[in-house]
């Protein structure tokens, strides 16, 4: 999805057709988003999956653990990653970059807190990523919400649902390609 939406936005944003912006990013939500339910399974039974394929029981337990605690940040790449696309078309690369600075800071000291301090282990690192991807989202989020992007956000579409199986097609392409 990525390339398919880098090389959309770029080509929107230099065509002019800056609120066609808005629209592919709501669409690679859309991907990414079904992406990730359709994935969570493999989360959810990681432990039954690695002890099939031979993993020893107890690298299955911790790795069926974590990967539970990590279901969250399934969903925030599949939000973050367009996002990223859609500022960086627009050269907003200063805001993501002072966004992840400001992460930064914060998931220092908390990963300091949780997994040394307060001794959560696992449990605190997943926290810790979990908070961090989301501190990232959600500010950009209300960033792009707030109007700071002009025309290239101008609400939700219904159009982007339209023509969704070709952007489907295109992503699926962008994913092979990149394997």
């Amino acid at each position: 999805m990525g390339s398919a939406l880098e090389t959309l936005c770029g080509q929107a944003y230099g065509a002019g057709q800056i609120d066609m912006l808005g629209v592919y990013l709501q669409r690679s939500w859309v991907i990414l988003l079904t992406t990730a339910v359709i994935l969570s399974p493999i989360y959810i039974f990681a432990k039954q999956l690695l002890g099939l394929i031979g993993q020893t029981p107890e690298i299955s337990e911790a790795a069926g653990v974590l990967s539970l605690w990590m279901i969250p940040q399934l969903f925030a790449y599949a939000m973050n990653f367009p996002i990223a696309k859609f500022l960086q078309s627009q050269s907003r690369i200063l805001v993501m970059a002072a966004v992840a600075a400001a992460a930064l800071v914060l998931h220092t000291f908390f990963s300091w807190l949780l997994i040394l301090r307060l001794g959560w282990g696992l449990a605190g690192a997943a926290v810790v990523l979990n908070a961090s991807w989301w501190f990232i989202v959600v500010t950009l989020l209300v960033y792009i919400f707030s109007g700071s992007c002009g025309r290239a956000w101008s609400g939700f579409s219904w159009n982007a649902f339209q023509n969704l199986w070709s952007f489907v097609k295109l992503s699926f392409a962008s994913a092979v390609m990149l394997w």
